[in-house]
């Protein structure tokens, strides 16, 4: 039957997703029939499960705590025969199913992974490193992969391909290559698995047993977490759990999963029970990551000749098909870490970070002034509390922040009262231009039509009087008080505008609001200028007054984000007219939209999927009630699909120019900036063609 659209979208292998599945059995020691029983159950859950690869534990068919039980033949003949019922049962299961077993080969016994898929055995990997030291004694039973004389061997009536140099290619899943080691082989300087990484392997298997002892744990997670971000890769990690023996050592069954240093899944330790984790994996970010980073080229160069020497086992592996929902968390603030301890953390950091930039462009530049517009909305009131703190640090007086709010033709009533407070609240020096009459006469001189009153009830229609030269003369009216201010004063103007202008071309260019001396907010993303705001709230930062100086803040964060440069033809009410999100999106969509497009070069159709997954998983990335602000409402794949559109014609066609022309500005975070001397360099009369189509072709109404 053939797919929908619908459930081609909403399945994660076409998204460039794949489902691992990682078990750790309830074992019996010197048991072949009963370990394979448990394996095979475990691994008929995670074919319906949908998952491309499950992996169990080294030794998981005999059991790893055998001793010299593993050199008697009738050991060893019952795990093959095991083995043997494991690869016909496989015919009827969908994943690669990689166990661990003692095999005998060349005289010899090794300690193998075996990659099984559809009845066939793919490949035999022995045990690159035994340990032989304190209570492991291997070497008493195995031999190592380096005293294997054969790359194919006869096993159970197949030729098949033997040694530490295997990487399995899926023919139908891009990106979709897989490596397998054995426990101590990741404990070493330089792991098997670092260069089958380097050759392209993308999913970094590691078959372990790991006895427990205290503290073990975490070093096992280093390593797992070490392992994945440097091979930038995903590493999946099973160790023994119950049923092995005691007699002198203890078991905790952990199993972990990790993608490029982030940890996705992780079992109960110490479980009665058999566990069974899963996670999907994100091939495309891996693929674009490796990409991007030169040095993990450089290092295939560096390593080339031996990266050749290691073997290709293609399997054709068929995505299932129907809806496959994602089973991952995908946050809604990409650029705002969703546990509060690390949330608090980075954004105390990005104070510093804004701060020291800050303190080094006035030092440099010789001023000890600076002059600032501040209108009451978020992005100034951010960059005041930074200037502030920075006179704090460089041991100035506050009043030498000269801030200025300059009411337009639609400034409304609540977010003057809110500029004058704060400016009064930190201490600066506050000043109040009116800009209408300048504004005024620049509409006088150019012959606009709101400047004839005698002609501006001939107007039906507000668009023809208040179109983009009305607002642009007030934002330019602004911008060009500031200049001659800093001018005046020998100061320099600190600019306000944030990364989700610039993406989305919300700026006013050259002589408006885009230009100024410094910006410290050209690499922070409006959703966390909300969060750094209400952490200057919960964490008392101004505890002088820090009743009120809390309560304008809240007041800030509350005011709906707005240009104001339109008024309103209904009775003022006191708040903006205008809504910058009915314009051009919510924010916290194309901040997200913004993250997957620069940071990871995305299809549309991908973000789009995972803009609904994000939103519709109620249980994940909700605005903290401790901030106050508005809830959010659920958006569906037609809300998403529009202001998604909206958002790559605004960043491809029309707004590189903006950024092309950007002032100074610290880089904040890892998701990046738009600078063309930093992360974004693109030309500024691109098509928006290729994004678009791509978006339109692939995501259903």
């Amino acid at each position: 039957m053939t797919n929908s659209p619908s459930q081609l979208f909403n399945s994660i292998y076409t998204h460039g997703f794949v489902r691992s599945v990682v078990c750790v059995p309830y074992l019996r020691v010197a048991d072949p029939v009963y370990n394979t029983d448990r394996t095979l159950d475990l691994a008929r859950q995670a074919s319906e499960m949908h998952a491309a690869v499950v992996l169990f534990p080294e030794l998981g068919i005999s059991a790893y705590t055998n001793d010299d039980l593993f050199h008697q033949d009738a050991l060893l003949s019952t795990v093959e025969a095991q083995v043997d019922r494991l690869i016909q049962a496989s015919q009827q299961l969908a994943p690669l199913i990689v166990v661990g077993a003692p095999v005998r080969l060349e005289q010899k016994l090794f300690n193998c992974a075996i990659v099984i898929f559809r009845g066939e055995i793919l490949g035999l990997i022995p045990k690159s490193y035994l340990p032989n030291y304190r209570e492991f004694y291997e070497k008493r039973q195995f031999s190592a992969a380096r005293t294997a004389l054969a790359n194919e061997v006869d096993f159970l009536d197949q030729r098949v391909p033997f040694g530490n140099d295997l990487l399995f290619e899926a023919s139908a899943i891009k990106g979709f290559v897989l490596h397998a080691e054995i426990c101590e082989d990741v404990w070493t300087p330089i792991p098997p698995s670092t260069y089958a990484a380097l050759a392209g392997a993308t999913v970094l298997l590691n078959l372990s047993a790991s006895n427990i002892t205290v503290g073990k744990a975490d070093y096992r997670r280093s390593l797992c977490e070490s392992q994945s971000g440097k091979c930038v890769a995903a590493y999946l990690y099973s160790a023994a759990g119950a049923g092995e023996s005691t007699t002198d050592l203890a078991w905790d069954g952990h199993a972990m999963i990790y993608e490029n240093g982030a940890r996705l899944a992780e079992s109960a330790r110490f479980a009665a029970d058999e566990q069974i984790i899963v996670a999907d994996l994100d091939l495309d970010k891996l693929v674009q990551d490796r990409m991007r980073l030169t040095s993990f080229g450089d290092s295939v160069g560096d390593h080339a000749a031996k990266l050749r020497t290691l073997r290709r086992i293609r399997f054709d592996y068929e995505a299932p098909s129907g809806e496959i929902l994602l089973m991952r968390r995908v946050d809604r603030f990409p650029y705002v870490p969703a546990n509060s301890a690390a949330r608090n953390e980075r954004l105390e950091e990005v104070y510093n970070i804004q701060v020291h930039a800050l303190m080094k462009r006035m030092t440099a530049a010789g001023f000890e002034k600076l002059v600032i517009g501040v209108s009451g909305g978020l992005d100034s009131t951010q960059a005041l509390i930074v200037a502030a703190r920075t006179m704090d640090q460089l041991g100035l007086p506050r009043k030498n922040v000269l801030a200025y709010t300059m009411p337009g033709f639609a400034t409304s009533s609540r977010t003057l009262e809110n500029a004058h407070n704060l400016m009064d609240a930190l201490g600066v020096s506050a000043h109040e231009i009116d800009i209408r009459p300048s504004s005024r006469q620049m509409l006088r001189d150019i012959e606009h039509p709101y400047a004839k009153t005698e002609e501006r009830e001939a107007y039906e229609n507000a668009s023809d009087l208040y179109d983009v030269t009305f607002e642009n003369v007030q934002a330019g009216e602004r911008t060009s008080h500031l200049f001659r201010l800093a001018n005046y004063n020998r100061a320099f103007v600190l600019g306000t505008g944030d990364l989700s202008e610039l993406a989305l071309g919300w700026a006013t260019y050259g002589v408006g609001d885009h230009m100024s001396h410094y910006n410290v907010n050209a690499s922070v993303p409006k959703t966390l200028i909300q969060y750094l705001i209400a952490w200057v709230i919960e964490t008392n930062q101004f505890g002088d007054d820090e009743a009120r100086t809390d309560a304008i803040l809240q007041s800030i964060l509350d005011t709906e984000i707005s240009p104001e440069l339109v008024p309103s033809s209904d009775d003022d009410d006191g708040e903006p007219s205008q809504s910058t999100e009915e314009k051009i999106g919510p924010y916290e969509l194309q901040d997200f939209n913004l993250y997957y497009i620069t940071r990871f070069g995305f299809r549309p159709s991908k973000v789009a999927f995972l803009a609904l997954h994000a939103w519709r998983d109620k249980s994940v990335g909700e605005w903290p009630d401790l901030l106050s602000l508005k809830k959010r409402n659920e958006y569906d794949l037609a809300t998403i699909k529009k202001w998604l559109e909206l958002f790559l014609f605004r960043f491809f066609k029309i707004s590189q120019f903006k950024r092309s022309a950007v002032p100074n500005s610290p880089k904040v975070g890892s998701g990046g900036s738009l600078s063309p001397r930093g992360d974004w360099r693109a030309p500024s009369d691109s098509e928006a063609t290729a994004w678009l189509e791509e978006l339109r072709a692939n995501v259903p109404d």
